[in-house]
């Protein structure tokens, strides 16, 4: 039976209470599952496999990393070749090998996971909205050429102004988009105007920040600002019916992520899935659309001189905006390296 007996019980390190001398039937993992879609944040589709997520997210870090693995290695190679065909200088060469190394990855996650992919956006292109169109499109055309069907596939842009607009444009294409890098309030509602499919506010980085500002003490899970900061944004998308899906991310321990159950998706790191699949018990929802239609808060409405206004206010989501960039940016210059280096042997050979 699940653990719900009143006497008898014992709270676990992840606030979570378990009935003493009666062994859990369901692991903290399973218990997540029943309120929300759990989504593997990761480019090793074999840790995908066995840990059975319905979604996964990728980027340039954790393909780098899974590149160099000699299991994935005829992937590198499927790139290399697609890239000399290509043709053009080395820079281009190094370009269409990362698309299509993005590409390839994605198509090979999707053949363990039910749902969809997401496929980054290059960081430089954040201020960029055309820009961030056409890769997108060039990205989906790569995906369909492979047999994939755009349905099954993110496209993820930085919550930046430009890149809500570039979104809020696929996606009367058809091209369903995860903006990423969210911080602030202002960029949550300004991506439900827009009719994004999914945003992921990312909790463990705003923990990190408001943790730092606080000496670097840990900060209580009820004052958790991460996790106050996504059932913000969820109450206020179910409150008033916007469809955009709300998917928390870069979680920094497992307390967050039960404590945001409920929310419509939760992409979570292989070691923390690991964790919950090993530690047995159960929670209720924190997030339902009863409390949401309940909660506070009025509608707004957010031109770009207000989004910016807004946005900049907030000095944690300024800040950690700004970084995001610069370090996703840094990630996409490793596997460009990577890219180039491969290339140049290539051509050289």
């Amino acid at each position: 039976m699940p653990l719900r007996h009143p006497r008898n019980l014992l709270r676990s390190r992840h606030g979570l209470k378990l009935e003493i001398g009666v062994p859990a039937n369901m692991t903290l993992l399973e218990s997540l599952k029943k309120y929300s879609v759990v989504v593997a944040d990761t480019g090793d589709f074999q840790a995908i496999a066995r840990l059975k997520p319905q979604d996964a997210t990728t980027n340039p870090s954790l393909l780098f990393n899974a590149a160099q693995r000699p299991e994935y290695r005829h992937l590198v190679e499927e790139a290399l070749e697609y890239a000399e065909k290509k043709g053009g200088n080395r820079a281009e060469q190094s370009e269409a090998f990362m698309d299509q190394l993005f590409v390839s990855f994605g198509r090979e996650i999707l053949k363990v996971i039910p749902g969809r992919v997401s496929t980054e956006v290059d960081a430089r292109l954040s201020f960029d909205t055309e820009g961030s169109i056409a890769k997108a499109r060039h990205l989906i055309g790569l995906y369909e050429q492979a047999g994939v069907k755009r349905e099954r596939i993110l496209i993820k842009v930085a919550s930046t102004w430009e890149g809500i607009r570039a979104a809020e444009q696929l996606e009367r294409e058809g091209i369903h988009c995860n903006l990423t890098l969210l911080f602030s309030f202002a960029q949550a509602v300004a991506c439900a105007e827009a009719g994004v499919t999914l945003i992921s506010p990312f909790v463990g980085r705003i923990y990190d920040w408001y943790k730092k500002e606080n000496g670097g003490k840990d900060i209580p899970i009820e004052q958790d600002p991460g996790v106050a900061s996504v059932t913000r944004i969820y109450n206020y998308f179910k409150k008033f019916g916007y469809k955009t899906q709300v998917m928390g991310a870069s979680f920094r321990k497992v307390d967050q992520i039960t404590h945001l159950a409920g929310s419509d998706l939760l992409t979570i790191s292989p070691d923390l899935l690991e964790e919950m699949q090993k530690t047995e018990g159960e929670f209720p929802a924190a997030l339902t659309h009863e409390k949401a239609k309940a909660s506070a808060g009025e509608k707004l409405h957010l031109d770009e001189k207000t989004f910016r206004w807004e946005h900049n206010e907030d000095a944690m989501a300024n800040d950690k905006l700004s970084e995001g960039i610069r370090k996703f940016n840094a990630d996409a210059r490793k596997l460009e390296k990577y890219a180039r280096t491969l290339v140049s042997e290539k051509v050289g050979a």
